[in-house]
This record gives structure tokens, sequence and C-alpha cells, in this order.
């Protein structure tokens, strides 16, 4: 679980959820060091979240490896932690800056109280709608990220 724990990582699942691309690729599309990539794409590899793919020809006759997706989720038993979610949310908020001012197509944030069965029936309808909008995932749909979250508030 610790190789999803890093929102670089994270990006690079979703950058190569639906096409391969190589350490120099992804290094330019974040704007990071590609040593830096690098070291990610291999905890990624290590932890079978990513996986390398024949070597090709880049530029100037190079070798280049690209690395894919190795799925677009996984079952991850995980001990809740507020790092982990606040790497989600940091790789979500660099996915919308990216995507520029039009990125947002919905949004709503409120703070409410809840009775223990209203709050296990909100969780229950979160899960119902990943599962459904998942079962439409279409090759040729626009692409949407979709963050889904309730979380407990100090009173």
């Amino acid at each position: 679980m610790r190789a999803l724990a890093h929102p670089l990582r994270l990006r690079i699942l979703r950058l190569t959820l639906n096409r391969p691309m190589t350490n120099r690729e992804l290094a330019e599309r974040l704007d990071r060091d590609p040593g830096t990539v690098l070291h990610h794409v291999r905890t990624l590899v290590r932890g079978g979240f990513l996986a390398a793919e024949p070597v090709r020809g880049g530029r100037r006759g190079a070798l280049e490896r690209p690395y894919r997706a190795t799925g677009k989720s996984w079952q991850v038993r995980i001990t809740p932690s507020a790092d982990h979610l606040v790497s989600v949310i940091d790789a979500v908020r660099d996915e919308i800056l990216e995507a520029g001012p039009d990125a947002t197509l919905s949004s709503m944030r409120l703070g409410v109280r809840l009775r223990p069965e209203d709050l296990a029936e909100l969780r229950r309808r979160i899960r119902q709608l990943g599962d459904e909008f998942v079962d439409r995932d279409h090759p040729d749909g626009e692409p949407v990220g979709i963050l889904a979250l309730a979380h407990r508030r100090r009173p």
C-alpha cells in the first residue's frame, strides 16, 4: 500500500491508465526530474501497479521502455490513514490544475450531522455510484476523474 501513498505515483498511474508512457514522457507531462519520476515508476513496478512493456525506439534512436498501469482500480486492504487520503487529494488537485479553469464539471461540499444509519446509507450509496460508473467506462468516452469523499469533522 505504501506504493500508492504518494500523489506523484497516483498521477503516474492515472496517466498510464489508457496508454503506455515512457519515463521521459511522464517526467515531461508531470514537469518533474526524470530521476525522481523513475524512482516512483520503479516503486509502482515493484508493487505490481505498473508493468513495463517492450522497449521501443525514442528520440534520436534512444531506446525507451514504456509503462502501463496494470488495472483501473485495485482492491487493497489498508489501515485508514490521513496521509494516504491527503496523497489522493493532492493528486486530484494537481489533475484539476493541469486540466485548466474549466476542469470542474460538478462539485459539492457539505457539512452535515448524520445519525449512524444515515452515515451507513451515505457510504453504501457512494460505493454504488462508483460501481455503476466504473461499469460504464468506454474507450471513446471523455476522460473524467471522480472523487467522492465523506470524512469526519471536528465538532
